[in-house]
């Protein structure tokens, strides 16, 4: 027999729904091995090294340019990659780290990003393995929310 549940109990609904056909993005697992490589596996921002914690990020989505190039990646800390991908952080062309005003004012928070404003971005040793500047240009103009 079930216990009672306490007042104020939520019952959530739960399960599982049909399953449903997935699109795979062909060049993924290739793309996050390579970049965590020449990214020395560490946040392009933080120097996070907690793997489980870094995510392979397109500059510009995948949706937009469905091919993988390394000059189209970082390698960034999760909460860092959700952020850039939504505009609020982004990459300069010379690679500094911005953190957008929106930040604390969508969500009255952000000091722990500030603190990184102006950072430069700890890139890879050989020049063709960086953030290609276009890439960062496109970022900064489409996805910025300065």
């Amino acid at each position: 027999m079930a216990e009672p549940k306490p007042e104020g109990w939520l019952d959530l609904p739960g399960g599982y729904s049909d399953p449903v056909p997935v699109r795979h993005r062909v060049g993924q697992g290739i793309f996050r091995s390579v970049v965590t490589d020449v990214y020395e596996r560490q946040c392009a921002v933080t120097r996070e090294k907690a793997l489980p914690a870094l995510d392979a990020a397109h500059i510009q989505p995948f949706s937009e340019v469905p091919e993988n190039y390394v000059q189209n990646g970082m390698l960034l800390r999760s909460d860092v990659h959700r952020l850039f991908d939504a505009g609020y952080v982004t990459v300069t062309p010379d690679h500094h780290f911005e953190v957008s005003k929106h930040i604390h004012t969508d969500f009255d928070d952000g000091e722990n990003y500030y603190k990184l404003h102006g950072k430069g971005l700890w890139v890879p040793s050989r020049s063709e393995h960086r953030p290609g500047r276009d890439y960062l240009e496109w970022h900064n103009e489409n996805r910025f929310r300065g």
